[in-house]
């Protein structure tokens, strides 16, 4: 896998991915063209802003775009904030692989190493099973002091309990 800087050929198919009611089931809503290609910008001038954030991910020979892995500052309005999040989004047709994992241990390199960040966090909804058996599998760990009900979420909505994993850099 190359985790790389975001290109114009890529917005269609992240497009595709958030269109795709699977690939966001533990989100709100799907997202349409407009607001994906929003977000993929976004995404891009984080990484312009501080040398890394979510990367385009991309498997030679197999596909030029699956979907992002990376690091990315979090938001002031999170209770854990400030901090860095790793995370991904695959494309359905990329589950399963081990490329989340695979992403997710270079991210966690990059971040310890090269950026030099004493702890990485990672967060989402209680029920995302798939996001957390990545998160356990890179070494991260969950402590329940740490969920908390996300604001931008209705208070009888299922997905608005989430989950915060950490790993600090001399748990390596």
């Amino acid at each position: 896998m190359i985790l790389r800087p975001w290109r114009n050929e890529d917005y269609a198919p992240y497009a595709a991915l958030n269109a795709d009611p699977e690939v966001r089931r533990y989100f709100p809503a799907t997202l349409n063209r407009e607001e994906s290609d929003a977000q993929a910008a976004g995404l891009q001038k984080h990484i312009e802003k501080y040398g890394f954030g979510f990367w385009a991910a991309e498997v030679p020979g197999i596909a030029r775009f699956i979907g992002f892995v990376g690091l990315k500052q979090v938001g002031p309005d999170l209770p854990f904030a400030p901090a860095v999040e790793a995370a991904w989004r695959l494309a359905r047709d990329y589950w399963g692989r081990g490329y989340a994992k695979e992403g997710a241990q270079a991210s966690l390199a990059d971040g310890f190493g090269r950026l030099g960040l004493k702890e990485i966090v990672a967060y989402t909804v209680t029920v995302n099973a798939p996001s957390r058996r990545v998160m356990e599998r890179v070494g991260m760990t969950h402590d329940p002091a740490d969920d908390f009900d996300h604001k931008d979420r209705e208070p009888n909505d299922p997905n608005r309990r989430f989950v915060v994993y950490r790993k600090r850099s001399d748990e390596l």
